[in-house]
């Protein structure tokens, strides 16, 4: 059975909004987009680009899907190890707005209910689906216990308000951790599974 892998860039005080740029999400006034840049050095990147060496597809709610296929299908150059990636494998997005067929090449929206549909997706072969952003795709993932790991970056930031991947409303988890590293900048990079639920290692 494939993994549904979470991966997110959070703030010491938990707010996942606007990591990568200051028009990313306004939502609620948010003034502090692009607060992660500042922190990406050779061991951040190294965990990033990893990462994405070892999905065999993406998990999008439909506002990163929109975000990510407006830059990385004509990203420059530099940024082709994540480009790569994201442009060739299939992105399955999680929308009650977007129909098929999607422009950006590989991508399908989820049929029907989305817990049943990634539930279906995680039977089939291959390698592990991740998650990106997409904070309320990720809220109905936890929710249905259809996450099996957590790849978090956690930065020396404290931004006060925003979305958070953890939230007040949210359910009784208990996570283990997994792996663990800090980078030169501080960030923290850190691995966590279910409670009880072994992490398979990477082949």
């Amino acid at each position: 059975m494939r993994k549904v892998i979470v991966n997110e860039f959070l703030t010491l005080d938990g707010v996942m909004q606007a990591p990568g740029g200051a028009d990313e999400d306004r939502d609620g006034g948010f003034e502090h987009g692009g607060w992660q840049m500042q922190y990406l050095d050779d061991v951040a990147q190294k965990s990033i680009v990893e990462g994405m060496a070892g999905a065999g597809g993406f998990l999008l709610g439909r506002r990163t899907y929109e975000i990510f296929a407006g830059y990385w299908p004509t990203a420059p150059e530099e940024e082709a190890v994540v480009a790569g990636p994201l442009n060739s494998l299939p992105k399955y997005v999680a929308s009650t707005t977007l129909t098929d067929p999607l422009e950006w090449q590989n991508s399908t929206v989820l049929e029907g209910d989305v817990a049943e549909a990634v539930a279906a997706l995680k039977v089939e072969p291959g390698k592990d689906l991740h998650v990106i952003g997409s904070g309320e795709l990720v809220q109905t993932l936890m929710h249905h216990d259809l996450v099996d790991e957590y790849r978090l970056m956690i930065n020396p930031i404290v931004v006060g308000r925003g979305k958070h991947l953890f939230r007040d409303d949210g359910d009784y988890k208990q996570l283990r951790l997994v792996d663990s590293t800090i980078s030169s900048m501080g960030v923290v990079i850190a691995t966590y599974a279910p409670a009880g639920l072994e992490v398979r290692e990477e082949q």
